[in-house]
């Protein structure tokens, strides 16, 4: 696996990694702020920094595509995330938060952007299982309201990953990552001012889960995952996120006694073992990609046949086509002898 190709699949890792610490956050965070309240102020701690580090990407950024994708995939999915969770377990919600990979493989097999193997969608049935190994022994205080709260909040955070690479096709990353924090932001301010303002805290638990939720949970993450996911298929993205529920029934378990055993270390296990099936065969794809552009110098006017690039700004194109044919010809250069 070459590094360009292993560096995503790293980001998408960690991301997972780190989305597996919300739900345990938002539950001590919630102890002090209501669903609406902790989006807002979770997401406009965090929007702020990523601003100022693609300032220089931001305005091409504002694009009614991002916003829209934004207040819908970062601020309906989160508000009704915290509303599940404030009525549900750390184990439920993890359990249910596990259904997304294989919402989204499902979802883009369904618009034909997806071309899933059988052995991808092997991993998907092993990293489900494996969830329901993990989180299967519930605990806490679970209600279905909270679950099917939390249900719809997965089914629209599919939607959005399968939608998402379209809206970064040609923009950075971490600037409509900071866009799209921003409108999630603002559509959560309604539900935020229903709750009414909230009362300061009586403890710093809360206070300090905020932070980390602002940062580990969502500054990191979702930048991570917005460049990882710029890079990567839909559904192979959305494989990684079978890590959240992983690490989230663990910091249940840990942190609010939520039953954890033989069945969870067994799941965990049979998680990882679907996320290496699921990955297995995309660095194929990559390697087509990469044949594909060492045909490009064939002719710097039109590329060879099987060369073509698809859906390429034109002018880059000429571009990519004309640093190419000069770099071959220094290269011929440099073979013939003086």
């Amino acid at each position: 696996m070459s590094k360009r190709f292993r560096s995503p699949l790293i980001a998408l890792a960690l991301a997972g990694l780190f989305w597996g610490l919300t739900v345990p956050l938002s539950k001590v965070a919630l102890d002090w702020l209501d669903g609406g309240w902790l989006t807002v102020a979770r997401f406009g701690m965090a929007a702020p920094i990523l601003a100022l580090v693609a300032r220089r990407d931001l305005r091409a950024a504002f694009t009614p595509a991002v916003l829209g994708a934004g207040a819908a995939g970062y601020g309906v999915v989160i508000v009704l995330q915290n509303a599940g969770i404030a009525h549900t377990s750390v184990s439920h919600a993890a359990l249910i938060v596990g259904a997304v990979p294989a919402l989204v493989a499902l979802l883009a097999a369904a618009r034909g952007t997806g071309s899933t193997p059988a052995r991808a969608w092997l991993g998907f049935a092993l990293a489900i299982g494996g969830v329901g190994l993990v989180a299967g022994g519930g605990g806490g205080a679970a209600s279905l309201r909270g679950d099917a709260l939390v249900g719809l909040s997965v089914a629209l955070s599919a939607v959005f990953v399968v939608a998402q690479p379209a809206v970064l096709k040609g923009r950075d990353p971490i600037a409509v990552t900071a866009v799209q924090m921003l409108a999630g932001m603002l559509a959560a301010v309604p539900n935020a001012a229903l709750e009414g303002l909230p009362q300061a805290p009586t403890t710093g638990g809360p206070v300090l889960a905020l932070a980390a939720l602002a940062t580990a949970g969502t500054l990191a993450p979702f930048a991570l995952f917005a460049y990882g996911q710029s890079r990567v298929a839909p559904e192979l993205a959305g494989a990684f996120l079978n890590l959240e529920p992983l690490v989230g029934t663990m910091a249940g378990a840990l942190a609010f006694g939520d039953p954890f055993g033989a069945p969870q270390l067994i799941g965990g296990t049979v998680i990882l073992l679907g996320i290496a099936l699921s990955t297995g065969s995309a660095p194929r794809t990559e390697r087509v990609a990469d044949r594909t552009t060492e045909r490009l110098p064939a002719s710097p006017a039109r590329p060879a046949q099987g060369g073509r690039v698809p859906r390429m700004n034109p002018g880059l194109h000429q571009i990519q086509l004309a640093t190419a044919s000069h770099a071959e010809r220094l290269r011929r250069r440099r073979r013939t002898p003086r």
